[in-house]
């Protein structure tokens, strides 16, 4: 029996950019409870590097296993093709946005570098009918991660990167730092903590300023002229959106009973000294959810969250996508759009 072929991106082995590779792919099919996507614009996240690299920053025990050839991506916006068996909600032709399998397809299951994809449709939401699919591409990891940190978690399942679970604080009339605030998690986080009802102020190089401040960020800090930590005192959150070992930094300028949520937990160390100063310190596995997506496709078509685009690449140049990734100083979301 044929099987039938779409173009997708691929790699055969783990390593740079020039791993990925733009060939024939067999199509998915809908299995029950799924729907096919015919994709239009593909969210380009820092997990897929970390896949093409091999999840060379996890602990070993921590890396999925990994079958080649391998698909990345999770972020799609696009128009449903074909509808499995018991599902309900979404017909063919709707236009649809989702992030794929995640956490669960970490090792390459997503599989959203490509012309088609088969998304489970409780993943599933329809895309906001204002924003085109480059731009409902950008935002569902990204956006998600923000909401699930800040809002509401949306699932009950096992914390991953702690032994309890995360609990979103209260914004309102509450001081928020929000630290890489110009990056595809960052600018999210700024617009909803500004619309939850929080001061914030966002570190960030002075060529993202007009654009953070457009955003709702009460204050820009330049972090290459000025140290954010030296200067900012008793705020009730910070968000570190780079992480990592230096996550750390930010716990002088958080008053006692405050917060640190640093969206990349993995080598944060210094438990101890939090616990001194009496800051919580928490974060959580950001998850699909086509709930979720839903309720935020309404904030996204009415302008209340914008999506910022730093740049766009065709699928058959997903290459050239990551190496812009690997510069860094990302302004928003890199996308790729596809044929």
């Amino acid at each position: 029996m044929s099987t039938s072929l779409m173009k997708a991106v691929r790699q055969h082995a783990f390593g740079g950019p020039d791993q990925l590779r733009y060939e024939d792919a067999p199509k998915p099919v809908a299995k029950a409870g799924e729907v096919l996507v015919r994709v239009h614009a593909v969210g380009v996240n820092p997990p897929d590097w970390y896949l093409r690299e091999g999840y060379k920053t996890l602990p070993p025990e921590w890396r999925p296993a990994a079958t080649f050839p391998l698909i990345l991506g999770t972020d799609v916006s696009g128009v449903v093709a074909d509808v499995g068996d018991g599902v309900e909600g979404f017909s063919v032709g709707d236009e649809v946005y989702a992030m794929v399998r995640f956490p669960d397809g970490m090792a390459g299951g997503s599989q959203a570098y490509a012309q088609y994809v088969s998304v489970p449709a409780a993943e599933l939401a329809i895309k906001p009918a204002s924003v085109d699919h480059a731009h409902a591409a950008g935002a569902p990891m990204s956006l998600l991660t923000a909401w699930q940190f800040l809002v509401d978690l949306g699932h009950d399942e096992p914390n991953a990167v702690q032994p309890g679970p995360h609990h979103p604080v209260p914004l309102a009339g509450k001081t928020v730092l929000v630290n890489g605030a110009a990056g595809g998690v960052g600018h999210f986080v700024v617009q909803v903590a500004k619309l939850k009802g929080a001061r914030v102020i966002a570190t960030a190089s002075s060529r993202h300023s007009e654009m953070l401040k457009s955003l709702g960020a009460d204050e820009v800090i330049d972090y290459t002229k000025t140290v954010p930590e030296d200067v900012v005192r008793d705020v009730d959150l910070v968000v570190d959106a780079v992480g990592g070992p230096t996550s750390g930094r930010f716990l002088r300028s958080i008053k006692r009973g405050g917060a640190l949520f640093p969206i990349f937990p993995l080598g944060f160390a210094d438990a101890d000294e939090a616990a001194r100063l009496g800051v919580t310190v928490s974060a959580t596995q950001v998850r699909s959810s086509g709930a979720q997506l839903h309720e935020l496709a309404a904030l996204l078509d009415s302008g209340a969250i914008r999506v910022v685009l730093d740049s766009t690449y065709p699928l058959a140049d997903a290459n050239r996508a990551h190496e812009r990734a690997e510069r860094g100083h990302i302004q928003g979301k890199i996308v790729l759009t596809v044929d």
